[in-house]
């Protein structure tokens, strides 16, 4: 790393550096995340090459995150208030200087071949705007959910396309200068959201190329329960992404693949027929028919989850999952429809 006097800065101070302009700048968000940077931020002692400056910015921990992080960082900056990880990467983005951006969640553990790895693909073509990785499938977190929604996002992220249509910030990398010209991240994000995958919307639409690197993978530290899974899942994730696929359509890629669509559509009309199952004993040959399609869409997840962690674990994983699939599509429909007659609300007002 390198050795920079470490400094705690508000917003409208400036700084000053004349050392070596680094290869990569890193800049990670925090948040109230002292638990995990004591085992996030120690992983950058042994990460070669050492031409990085680590940027940490501070969104207004009520805790000693940021006076912790002092003790790695090159930099570390606070915001005036607390805004969310999108304005706080766009911070720590301002203050950089480094022509390659790394992006990193303060609940991830890198490699020490993490960096080289980036720089390497940028440096072999040229041509490349952006790339990101996905977690590993070794999650320090050993209760159930922590297991089941690291697995998955492993599972998916390692199926996706390498040409990829959108951008993950959890360990995702930019040159600066397209970041620059898309305007970063959109503040319209004030909580940790999908301001990546609009990111990727961007460069997509500007003809910037994206790729995922199925070799790029970290460890996320982060635990979760059942009530901390939905809440991300339904309110920083599906609805936001609804809404932003609603004005710009979806793309066929990780969580939007085709049999994944179907699969939403299937586990929805499997609960319904489980509801009249006790009224209508014929509604049990749809819910078998349907619990069959979605186990022959999803047998390659099943199959991993079984690999990776035995029988029991994938017989509670498979309920779950479509489970997952009901509750996404529910709010994709609700979102819809709420949308969808706003719009012509909307519309109707203006015709008079």
């Amino acid at each position: 790393m390198l050795c920079y006097k470490l400094l705690i800065l508000s917003l409208d101070e400036s700084q000053s550096m004349t050392e070596i302009v680094p290869e990569i700048s890193i800049i990670l968000p925090v948040y109230n995340a002292k638990e995990y940077l004591v085992r996030s931020l120690t992983a950058f002692e042994s990460v070669q090459p050492k031409n990085f400056e680590l940027i940490v910015v501070d969104d207004r921990s009520s805790d000693d995150s940021p006076e912790f992080a002092q003790r790695y960082a090159d930099v570390v900056l606070r915001m005036e208030k607390n805004s969310g990880p999108a304005q706080a990467r766009n911070r720590g983005t301002r203050a950089s200087r480094g022509p390659i951006l790394l992006f990193l969640d303060a609940d991830v553990r890198i490699y020490p071949d993490t960096i080289a790895k980036v720089l390497s693909v940028f440096h072999k073509d040229p041509g490349i705007s952006a790339v990101f990785g996905s977690y590993d499938s070794v999650p320090p977190e050993k209760n159930f959910f922590s297991q089941y929604k690291n697995l998955h996002h492993h599972y998916v992220h390692q199926k996706g396309n390498s040409d990829a249509k959108t951008f993950w910030a959890g360990c995702g990398a930019v040159r600066k200068a397209d970041f620059n010209e898309v305007g970063g991240f959109s503040a319209e994000f004030a909580n940790p959201s999908i301001e990546d995958v609009e990111l990727g919307y961007k460069f997509i639409e500007k003809g910037k190329s994206i790729k995922l690197l199925k070799d790029l993978e970290v460890t996320h530290l982060k635990k979760w329960t059942l009530f901390s899974l939905l809440k991300a899942d339904i309110l920083y994730r599906a609805i936001p992404w609804t809404l932003l696929a609603l004005k710009k359509g979806l793309p066929r890629d990780l969580n939007f693949q085709l049999s994944d669509r179907i699969s939403g559509i299937a586990a929805s009309f499997l609960f319904l027929s489980l509801f009249f199952l006790w009224i209508w004993p014929l509604a049990g040959l749809f819910v078998l028919l349907l619990a069959a399609l979605l186990l022959f869409l999803n047998r390659e997840l099943y199959i991993f989850f079984a690999r990776k962690k035995g029988v029991a674990f994938t017989l509670c994983a498979i309920p779950y999952h479509w489970f997952y699939y009901l509750y996404s599509t529910l709010t994709f429909v609700i979102v819809t429809m709420v949308y969808l007659i706003k719009d012509t609300f909307k519309k109707s007002i203006k015709s008079y």
